[in-house]
C-alpha cells in the first residue's frame, strides 16, 4: 500500500495476514449476516400469526439477542452488538406499552433511516461505520484501519449503504401502511436478504480489488 505522504510508517504488512480469498471472508462473515437479517423477522412473523403481538415480540427480541450472543462470542465489536442490543429492548418496551403491532413494527422503519444518518454522519467524522462491518469479515489489523486508503474506501461504501437504508426505510413504510403485517414481512425479507447479498458481494469485491493494487 502506498500511504499519503507524510503519514507514519505501518508496523506491518497486510500480507502478514490470512489471504482474503472469498471463501474466508464469506465463511467468517455470512453466517452472522444471515443470523442477523432473517432470523428475528421469521421468528416474530411465526410467534405472532398464532399466538399474537406478545408472543411474536417476544420470539423476536429472544432470537435478536441470541443472535447477538453469537457475535460476541465470535468477537465482533461490542460497541456494535451493544447498540443494537439496546435498540431490540427499546422496541420490545415500545411495542409492549402501545399494544400495537404496527408501531413495534414502524420502529425498525425509523431505525432504519436514522442508520442513514449515521452512515453519513461517520463519514463525515473519518470513520466510516462500513470500515468498522467490515472486520466482522476480514480482520484487518489497527495500523491499516486508520490509514486513508482504508477510509477513502470505505467511507464510499459507507455513504452507498446510507442510500440503500433510505430506499429500503421508504419501501417498507408503505408496505406497513398499504398492505399491512403480510406485506411488510415480505417487503422486509425482499429488501433484506437479497439486495444485502448484493451489497456485500460488491463491497468485498471492491474492497480486494482497491487494497490489491496498494502496496507497502
Amino acid at each position: 500500500m502506498v500511504l499519503a505522504s507524510g503519514a507514519p510508517a505501518a508496523p506491518g504488512r497486510l500480507e502478514d495476514q490470512p489471504d482474503p480469498t472469498w471463501g474466508f471472508m464469506l465463511g467468517r462473515g455470512l453466517p452472522q449476516f444471515a443470523l442477523e437479517a432473517v432470523v428475528p423477522v421469521l421468528a416474530f412473523y411465526g410467534a405472532w400469526r398464532p399466538f399474537g403481538l406478545g408472543a411474536g415480540v417476544a420470539a423476536s427480541t429472544v432470537a435478536s439477542l441470541a443472535v447477538a450472543g453469537i457475535a460476541v462470542r465470535r468477537g465482533h465489536g461490542l460497541g456494535v452488538v451493544g447498540l443494537g442490543t439496546v435498540f431490540v429492548l427499546l422496541q420490545a418496551a415500545v411495542a409492549l406499552v402501545a399494544h400495537s403491532t404496527t408501531v413495534y413494527l414502524a420502529q425498525p422503519v425509523v431505525f432504519s433511516a436514522l442508520l442513514a444518518l449515521v452512515y453519513i454522519g461517520s463519514v463525515v467524522v473519518g470513520r466510516p461505520l462500513i470500515g468498522v462491518f467490515a472486520s466482522a469479515w476480514y480482520p484487518f489489523p489497527r495500523w491499516f484501519r486508520e490509514s486513508a486508503p482504508f477510509r477513502r474506501e470505505f467511507g464510499m461504501q459507507t455513504l452507498v449503504w446510507a442510500a440503500f437504508c433510505l430506499l429500503r426505510a421508504s419501501l417498507r413504510l408503505v408496505a406497513l401502511l398499504h398492505s399491512g403485517v403480510g406485506g411488510f414481512v415480505v417487503v422486509s425479507l425482499v429488501t433484506g436478504v437479497p439486495p444485502y447479498v448484493v451489497l456485500v458481494a460488491w463491497g468485498i469485491w471492491h474492497a480486494r480489488r482497491t487494497f490489491s493494487r496498494l502496496e507497502l
